[in-house]
């Protein structure tokens, strides 16, 4: 697999990438937060817990509170801004580095910022629609990201990526070939037997978000597929 490093790709619309980098603080000082002051029972408060998401029978029964929590349907926000490890968050923030400014670029900063958060929610909603009755914790911007890798992928598959193969090989390579391998293996995760704690359906609902809102969010007359970029990109 590879590990993105840069892409060839100026902004040609806004002068800076504000809502991606205030994302990736964002989820830097979430992590520091839980980490120094939060366990695993007051991380899962935040989290996407797909029963207790379609759960419609629990009665406003009184409990002891065990640490912070916020509403069930909430949790389909706070969830995509917490991260099981270090290498969790970096890898999710690395992604979100190189291909989220040109998608904000395409759609302007407010309507990126939906398209974020929308494609986390719907990832998460996938996630837990395909297995209700789990009751695993899901953390992690996977699914948001995801979402950013699938619109980068409609919008610019021909421009030239600078991505690390084996840890330590550094290759140029279309968007295509780099981001459509990483979706092939995600849909090849979904189809064998689960293994590990990846959440690969809130990555492939975030793909499919991510793909069809690029289409209706992006800006007027910003093409798809880098349609009208010259050969030799």
């Amino acid at each position: 697999m590879f590990v993105p490093l840069h892409d060839e790709n100026p902004l040609k619309s806004i002068r800076f990438q504000w809502v991606t980098i205030g994302i990736i603080i964002a989820n830097i000082i979430v992590y520091f937060f839980e980490t120094a002051r939060l366990d695993e029972v007051a991380i899962a408060g935040f989290a996407i817990v797909p029963k207790e998401l379609f759960d419609t029978s629990l009665l406003p029964i009184p409990t002891e509170a065990v640490g912070p929590a916020v509403p069930e349907r909430l949790t389909l926000l706070t969830y995509m801004f917490f991260h099981g490890d270090i290498l969790h968050l970096a890898g999710n923030m690395l992604f979100l580095w190189v291909f989220g400014d040109n998608v904000e670029d395409a759609m302007g900063h407010i309507r990126y910022l939906f398209f974020y958060l929308a494609c986390g929610v719907l990832g998460g909603l996938l996630h837990a629609w395909i297995d209700p009755a789990s009751e695993i914790p899901l953390i992690g911007a996977s699914g948001a990201v995801a979402g950013v890798i699938a619109a980068y992928l409609v919008l610019h598959p021909r421009v030239r990526v600078w991505v690390l193969a084996l840890k330590a090989i550094p290759l140029r390579i279309s968007a295509a070939f780099a981001l459509g391998l990483w979706i092939l293996m995600q849909v090849v995760m979904v189809l064998i037997p689960q293994v590990g704690p990846v959440a690969w359906w809130a990555h492939i609902g975030g793909l499919i978000a991510g793909a069809v809102l690029v289409v209706f969010l992006r800006r007027p007359g910003v093409p798809l597929f880098d349609k009208g970029l010259g050969a030799g990109a």
